[in-house]
């Protein structure tokens, strides 16, 4: 009998050390929201479990409001350290609250605290055997009068830029992406991927709704995808295991 139970032992321990972690860290844009059966709004990364197989676990601790600075002073960052292990992955967008100047507990200066937050989370990251992955900030759906999509996140996705071209990080451009993906909806069908609704329209809001920011269930979906489609051409030896856990 001893012996059955250490054979299920093992077998139960090795199945679960084979699991790898993806842990998400980020803002609203990325984050689980309430109530997901009646609210419309959705982070991308709620969505990006189905993606993969068993053996990935998409650990989603994006919060909305949160930025480099805000992540890190809250210890959430820290509470994540403690548990990566050696083979996991940390996808990490940040941006958003960053560029909040009037907010002192979240503002960050692009090419000085957000940097060297970023290369935090990165060198950390490595210092515990798993792999760091960058991602610039989602696009706003931002159209002007001409029908142009205007950038709204300054320096900070260049910054993001290049600290994955300096320390040789895995790097999705992802408000490259997202641009691209509101420019191929227009002006006015883009309001599909983000929050707008008149009131009464949605249950869930009492009065109307006009956010280009945050994602509908739509939009996240199709940012989820993006992600990992940008995953699957990246060719990094770091990500071989992430890649062969994709549907």
């Amino acid at each position: 009998m001893k012996h059955y139970i250490i054979i299920l032992f093992l077998i139960t321990t090795t199945c679960f050390a084979q699991k790898t972690t993806v842990y998400c860290i980020g803002d609203s844009t990325m984050a689980n929201k309430k109530d997901p059966d009646r609210n419309p709004e959705h982070g991308w990364a709620q969505v990006l479990q189905p993606f993969f197989t068993d053996n990935i676990v998409v650990e989603n601790k994006a919060v909305n409001g949160r930025s480099t600075k805000s992540f890190i002073n809250e210890k959430r960052w820290d509470s994540i350290y403690k548990k990566l292990k050696k083979g996991d992955y940390v996808l990490i967008e940040f941006g958003h609250n960053d560029e909040k100047i009037e907010d002192s507990t979240r503002y960050t200066n692009p090419h000085t605290s957000y940097r060297y937050n970023l290369i935090r989370f990165v060198k950390e990251t490595r210092a515990k055997g798993a792999t760091p992955i960058l991602l610039t900030s989602i696009a706003r759906r931002n159209f002007n009068e001409k029908g142009v999509l205007v950038p709204t996140h300054g320096d900070y996705p260049l910054e993001t830029r290049l600290v994955a071209q300096d320390y040789k990080v895995p790097f999705i451009d992802l408000e490259y992406y997202t641009e691209l993906l509101e420019q191929s909806y227009g002006s006015e069908k883009s309001k599909e991927l983000h929050l707008h609704f008149k009131a009464g329209e949605n249950a869930y809001y009492d009065k109307d709704k006009a956010d280009d920011t945050h994602l509908s269930s739509l939009g996240a979906k199709k940012i989820a995808q993006i992600v990992v489609n940008q995953l699957k051409s990246l060719e990094d030896s770091s990500l071989e295991k992430l890649k062969k856990g994709i549907k």
